[in-house]
């Protein structure tokens, strides 16, 4: 039987003209949804633009548009769908954040469980942000790497997070534990080192949540 490549090559064209539309039509709804506030079609948005993640951001590149919007999308985008079950989570509330935030002179040691054990010492944003998370029902949890992540959902079951790292990392992070409600917030200055947050953005996640007076 002969193998009709001419037919095959056919479909596989246009299997790509198919992908990249459905790529472009993703980029311009979510852009239009990042910047006007109003999300429309999300799941579509999602889907593509985690399938389709690296030629998404080679598109980007090709009409010199940022790379990094993809990931302000996909984490504005999940954000807005996820904040109604956000707010209304009860249980166990987590703050993830980076390590990157801690000072270079900072006193911490790092637990192979829970990550670095901040002791408040005042040299960065990080024991700042644990004392109102503790006021708000949350607990921050500082972490050296995605696997604690795993670590602390598997040991401490929390009901709903909220993330801090850079825009690639965090579009990754949200999508893994989107089995949850999730918020995620992108550092204002990353580069892995004394890296900078928006607090008072953290600070209104948390409050967005209805904490129980049982709590």
């Amino acid at each position: 039987m002969q193998i009709p490549y001419e037919f095959l090559g056919r479909i596989f064209i246009y299997l790509m003209i198919l992908a990249l539309a459905g790529i472009l039509l993703a980029l311009i709804v979510g852009a239009y949804s990042f910047r006007k506030r109003h999300i429309i079609f999300p799941n579509f948005v999602l889907f593509i633009l985690y399938m389709f993640y690296t030629p998404a951001k080679w598109i980007c590149r090709v009409f010199h548009i940022r790379d990094t919007l993809v990931d302000e999308i996909l984490i504005e985008v999940r954000n807005a769908v996820m904040l109604e079950e956000f707010s209304d989570s009860c249980g166990l509330r987590v703050v993830f954040l980076p390590q990157c935030l801690r000072h270079a002179r900072c006193p911490a040691r790092c637990d192979p469980i829970h990550g670095y054990e901040c002791r408040r010492c005042g040299l960065c944003s990080i024991g700042y942000i644990s004392e109102e998370a503790e006021k708000r029902g949350f607990r921050a949890f500082v972490i050296p790497g995605g696997s604690f992540i795993k670590k602390i959902i598997k040991n401490y079951h929390p009901t709903s997070c909220i993330g801090v790292a850079c825009y690639t990392e965090l579009a990754e992070a949200m999508e893994e534990v989107s089995f949850m409600p999730v918020q995620g917030i992108c550092l204002l200055k990353d580069g892995c080192f004394e890296t900078e947050v928006d607090v008072e953005a953290i600070i209104e996640k948390m409050e967005a949540c209805n904490v129980r007076s049982d709590r």
